[in-house]
């Protein structure tokens, strides 16, 4: 078996040896075991899915949280060859879905959303093919948007078990063992039977930067701005000032900008994520929503113009940039008062008191809430005994996201080492402090800047016009007809 790994390695993917963790996981899985696998931001973690697949017959279905990312995963096998992979949600018409079902025993790889596997008809289509591998990738989000925004995350235990309980596969690059044992139980496995591939979140090419605002904070961006070549992602909880900024830096500055949230459609993402792909955009000044999976290596900076909501979203974010291996540079910029945002955030993602009490009484027809909420509501009723416990439960889990707020605090005004600070959150032991490795351990940020200013490529502009494809065929190509 180890021979016909390494076949694949190289013939499939061109690899010439595996990642820290790659080999573990797929032997894992090609013994038919659970797996959970933990490794950090930019070490391929598809492949850990892609390449037993080839090794198994059947069908790999994989469980993906945003449109963008199941985009990009298929996209990349297209471009490999693979016409084999599929994307499944939101964006296919009536009729590509049609298509789908019709010829759904030739494909390889099915990606699907948490909602999407709700509809009967998906899972009436998905359960004539045999599922060999069921595959949960950010299986974070299973904890932290299925106990918050996206209840159907906590619906793929019983989803996998009508699929007929198929090998699994859950992937994250940011998670503590509550975090870990949450997925398992979410997943309905069990955690003495799941082998676990746990790597270091310790990421030590980026460097950090946290720098305490107590003035304008929009003249400090501008300054490092001014600073740094990129390209990089600067992160803000709001889509209005991301579009702001975006235009701001085009119009006033001269920067190539773009913003990025969910309110975009889906073609101007797709439009967006290939020009920043193509180095035909230096910045974009995104929410959240942009990111999660999207496979650009030298992204050089991530700049949090507000306060990120827990340490695992912020070091999702920030391990976006460096994937070449090259030096990044994470740069948080916090104001005194930033943290109200989030609060707000926090007390509006939960069902509250009325709405509980509506959906215990079934009285849905004074319900103002978004669906989402009312399934999150149901949520909780169905998996407490009273309406008191699923306050209380609401109130625990309300608990841990004031407390993972409180650690993003204690991050801005550490005094220590940024970097242990955030490994001893992740358990992880503290380690000697690296040369240059953050604003608490001397880091000079004008060298440091110029060293990052070197990594950066110039871009040939025609050169690189020449070798893109045009978004438009690109989005196509997402449902290319398997005979073409």
């Amino acid at each position: 078996m180890n021979t016909q790994i390494m076949d694949v390695l190289h013939q499939k993917f061109a690899y010439p040896s595996f990642r820290i963790g790659q080999k573990e996981a797929i032997e894992s899985v090609l013994d038919k075991k659970d797996t959970l696998v933990m490794l950090p931001t930019g070490s391929g973690k598809s492949l850990c899915y892609q390449l037993p697949a080839y090794l198994m017959d059947g069908v790999t279905l994989i469980v993906s949280p945003l449109l963008s990312l199941m985009q990009d995963q298929v996209e990349q096998l297209h471009l490999k060859g693979e016409k084999r992979a599929v994307a499944l949600n939101s964006l296919t018409s009536f009729s590509e879905r049609k298509r789908i079902f019709k010829q759904i025993n030739q494909y390889k790889f099915i990606y699907t959303s948490p909602e999407m596997l709700q509809n009967h008809e998906v899972l009436k289509v998905l359960k004539k093919v045999p599922i060999q591998l069921f595959v949960v990738d950010e299986a974070h989000c299973i904890s932290h948007w299925g106990t918050d925004f996206r209840p159907d995350y906590l619906a793929l235990a019983s989803i996998r078990e009508k699929l007929g309980a198929p090998t699994t596969m859950a992937l994250t690059a940011t998670a503590t063992k509550q975090v870990r044992d949450e997925i398992i139980h979410f997943l309905g496995l069990e955690i003495k039977h799941t082998n676990q591939i746990i790597q270091s979140v310790d990421r030590e090419e980026i460097k950090f930067i946290v720098e305490i605002c107590e003035g304008n904070k929009n003249k400090i961006l501008i300054q490092y701005l001014k600073k740094m070549t990129g390209p990089g992602i600067i992160y803000f909880t709001s889509k209005k000032i991301a579009d702001d900024w975006a235009n701001g830096l085009r119009n006033e500055y001269g920067l190539k900008a773009s913003s990025y949230h969910s309110d975009l459609e889906a073609d101007d993402k797709i439009k967006i994520q290939q020009q920043f792909l193509n180095n035909r955009l230096q910045i974009i000044c995104a929410t959240s929503a942009f990111g999660m999976g999207f496979n650009k290596e030298d992204i050089r900076f991530i700049v949090h113009y507000h306060l990120p909501s827990s340490p695992e979203m912020y070091l999702q974010e920030v391990g976006r940039a460096s994937r070449d291996g090259k030096l990044g540079l994470a740069i948080l910029l916090y104001q005194p008062g930033d943290e109200y945002i989030q609060q707000r955030f926090i007390e509006s993602s939960l069902p509250t008191k009325e709405i509980m009490t509506a959906v215990y009484k079934r009285q849905y027809n004074q319900l103002s809430a978004p669906d989402s909420m009312i399934k999150l509501a149901n949520y909780f009723k169905d998996t407490t005994n009273s309406l008191n416990d699923a306050l209380e439960a609401i109130e625990k889990r309300k608990k841990i996201k004031y407390q993972q707020l409180s650690f993003m605090l204690q991050y801005v005004y550490q005094t220590g080492c940024k970097r242990n600070n955030l490994l001893n959150y992740f358990g992880e032991n503290k380690r000697n402090p690296l040369n240059e490795c953050c604003s608490s351990c001397g880091l000079n940020q004008e060298h440091i800047i110029n060293k990052l200013n070197k990594e950066v490529q110039p871009c040939n502009q025609e050169e690189t016009m020449e070798k893109i494809l045009p978004w438009q065929e690109i989005y196509k190509s997402l449902y290319n007809n398997l005979q073409d």
